[in-house]
């Protein structure tokens, strides 16, 4: 795994445009140019990491940043991941999230937090393998203030 750099973007919206039409989505990519050109830019609110197999990228990982009052420190949020389908089951996502887990734990972070579709059950699994579950007595809610990166 690397950092991705101003170089990757488009290898990233290659990325991103396969990871969203596998759940019907076009994806915007004007706004995700202007969002990864941010969090290349402002590393306090995220980083992107390249999957690779091999020499090879495959797919990604965006971290973002957010403190939270209930754990007095950071939160980091796992919001994309994604590796080409002629590359998954070969344990690379796991990899990748034990990776970011480390990153998480040696820079402080508090705790991490993932979004994935309750139908998504392959997701869900990778990331259970790698200790995360359900919070008790919690439920996501969502307010969208913008249009999202994706269009239905």
């Amino acid at each position: 795994m690397r950092k991705a750099t101003q170089n990757d973007l488009e290898l990233f919206l290659a990325f991103m445009t396969e990871f969203y039409a596998e759940s019907g989505y076009e994806l915007n990519r004007a706004s995700t140019t202007q969002a990864f050109h941010t969090i290349l830019e402002h590393p306090n609110l995220g980083q992107i990491w390249l999957i690779q197999d091999g020499p090879k990228d495959v797919g990604h990982v965006l971290v973002t940043f957010k403190f939270a009052m209930e754990y007095a420190g950071m939160v980091a949020c796992i919001d994309d991941l994604f590796v080409l389908a002629a590359h998954r089951n070969r344990g690379l996502s796991s990899a990748a999230l034990e990776e970011i887990r480390k990153h998480c734990e040696d820079n402080q972070c508090r705790g991490m937090t993932v979004e994935v579709a309750n139908d998504n059950m392959p997701a869900q699994k990778v990331y259970r393998r790698i200790g995360f579950a359900p919070l008790e007595n919690r439920e996501l809610l969502g307010l969208t203030l913008a249009n999202p990166a994706h269009v239905i």
